[in-house]
């Protein structure tokens, strides 16, 4: 396949099944870093960098040069560690340019005074759908994939596509769509989007759930996932649209949704600090 076909190395979070990744170009030892976490105890409002860590860990031990930390929408069940790591590492953070969608929603939710910035500017680029970079000799392209999220992109890079909250492992399903902004139908035409790559293209996960227990995975095919993943078998528009919607009406809110939110708009940044120099996060009673 052009483009050539990176080293990936998840990084799998076990409180929020969240996979984050290190896609690394072997023939110039550069690689991107993709959904960080930061850790969150919600019982003490205490943050971590254990995760975060791990990553600066391989980054050391390879001897790896970081081109990009990215996220691939604002999430809602785990907080970002992209200000950390760029902080350590002095390399750009980028993310979708409809985060400022995801901006101006979440400061109405949130009711947030005019100190909040809802045009992106917290991030060091906003990608469009259609925009190319490198990381090392490797290309990457951005296609928005909205749905879970207004702000959802996928970033191809090479063979790999990391496809965020779209497609699950090919044995679970595909990401809930109940999240403000989100929308069923638009996931549907964004999953179709990327099942249009070649089968042989790598598919990366943003979460892994481990049905039945199993060990935690996060890669398969476009292939794999087009034969056999449940939510796309012999299934339309409608009829994903109805299950969805079904199966979202079950499903609790993220832990850390109400928490993460106000931390991701602002790229990973805390609250800024009050006089006594602590942060606070702001909840909204009875919203939800």
């Amino acid at each position: 396949m052009q483009g050539g076909s990176p080293e990936v190395v998840g990084f799998f979070d076990h409180k929020t099944f969240s996979v984050q990744y290190v896609c690394i170009d072997t023939a110039t030892d550069r690689c991107a870093i993709i959904d960080p976490v930061l850790d969150y105890d919600e019982k003490s409002a205490s943050t971590g960098t254990a995760s975060a860590d791990a990553i600066l860990e391989l980054i050391r031990d390879r001897g790896l040069t970081v081109d990009w930390i990215l996220d691939t929408h604002p999430h809602a069940d785990h907080l970002s560690a992209a200000i950390y790591l760029q902080e350590q590492l002095d390399a750009p953070r980028g993310i979708g340019e409809h985060v400022i969608d995801v901006q101006k929603l979440w400061k109405d939710i949130y009711n947030f005074g005019d100190d909040f910035a809802t045009d992106g500017r917290q991030w060091d680029r906003l990608f469009a759908d259609g925009d190319t970079f490198k990381v090392g000799e490797l290309d990457v392209r951005v296609m928005h994939s909205p749905g879970h999220t207004l702000a959802s992109i996928t970033y191809v890079i090479g063979d790999a596509a990391f496809v965020h909250d779209t497609l699950f492992q090919p044995d679970f399903g595909t990401a809930r769509a109940d999240f403000p902004g989100g929308d069923a139908a638009t996931l549907y035409r964004s999953i179709q989007r990327i099942l249009e790559l070649p089968d042989a293209t790598r598919v990366f996960t943003g979460h892994d759930y481990m049905p039945d227990g199993r060990e935690p995975r996060w890669e398969s095919t476009v292939g794999e996932q087009r034969a056999r993943n449940p939510h796309l078998q012999d299934m339309d528009e409608a009829g994903y649209v109805a299950l969805r919607n079904k199966r979202d009406a079950e499903l609790p809110l993220p832990a850390l949704m109400l928490a993460a939110l106000q931390i991701n708009t602002r790229g990973g940044r805390l609250p800024t600090p009050e006089d006594n120099g602590t942060s606070y996060l702001k909840i909204p009673m009875n919203r939800f």
